[in-house]
């Protein structure tokens, strides 16, 4: 496991810090790195589909559902 050293605005750490509260969890609990590991596995992965919807712009919808149904097709396929 990675350690990371961060510095964020303290109205970001109130705001994290008491909404975890709410939710029960106290400031010795694991809470807060789980919240940041969601918050930024989320994040890459909102980063990743935008990027790719974008490269994909211009694509032909009919050949997209194609090469999609291609890939469904495989993967169901693949035993392992």
């Amino acid at each position: 496991m990675s350690r990371w050293n961060l510095s964020i605005p303290e109205e970001t750490d109130r705001a994290v810090r008491s909404y975890l509260a709410r939710q029960g969890r106290r400031k010795g609990d694991l809470s807060l790195s789980e919240f940041v590991n969601e918050a930024v596995r989320r994040e890459v992965f909102d980063r990743v589909v935008r990027e790719i919807k974008e490269r994909n712009a211009d694509a032909d919808p009919d050949e997209l559902m194609k090469l999609i149904d291609e890939a469904v097709e495989w993967a169901r396929a693949d035993p392992s």
